[in-house]
């Protein structure tokens, strides 16, 4: 009956031993994928590498005068301004109009800001001030004829008193 429990352990023991190898070659199997896709990995990074320093050369020597880029700017910002005051149905002119007047406020403090500006010194200094001034003045104007038509449509919503007879 020994004989019979021997040869069950070396059974059991065979059995053990070609899991174990399965296992180590499953190991050895996903260790290979991965070193196969860091090795990827590694390549995709070397080509980024590249396109990076690519284009870091192609913004390096195609650098846009601040101007165009600035003057590019405002043009977009009047074709959206455009838009989105075309598209405002009548019913909320009044409401826009405060919020143009909220705008023209922020306006008025970032000109002042540029009126009182410490760059006089400079050759931007001079433009930086007259600039602000000319903002200062028109955004004033702005405010003030959007508080007139403000309230001027605010009267259109009043009930009219009738006369008394």
């Amino acid at each position: 009956m020994m004989f019979f429990t021997q040869d069950a352990d070396k059974e059991q023991a065979a059995r053990s031993a070609e899991e174990a190898e399965r296992a180590v070659e499953e190991i050895r199997e996903t260790a290979a994928a991965a070193r196969q896709a860091a090795d990827n990995l590694d390549a995709s990074a070397n080509a980024l590498d590249g396109q990076i320093g690519a284009l870091q050369a192609l913004t390096d020597t195609a650098h846009v005068n601040e101007f165009i880029y600035l003057f590019a700017i405002f043009i977009l910002a009047i074709f959206v301004g455009y838009y989105v005051v075309w598209s405002v149905t009548a019913a909320l002119h009044t409401p826009l109009m405060s919020v143009t007047n909220a705008i023209s406020s922020v306006v008025i403090v970032g000109a002042l800001i540029a009126v009182g500006a410490e760059v006089a010194d400079t050759a931007a200094g001079g433009w930086s001030m007259a600039l602000g001034v000319i903002a200062v003045a028109l955004a004033s104007v702005n405010i003030f004829g959007g508080f007139m038509v403000t309230q001027r449509m605010l009267a259109m919503y009043k009930k009219k008193e009738k006369p008394a007879k």
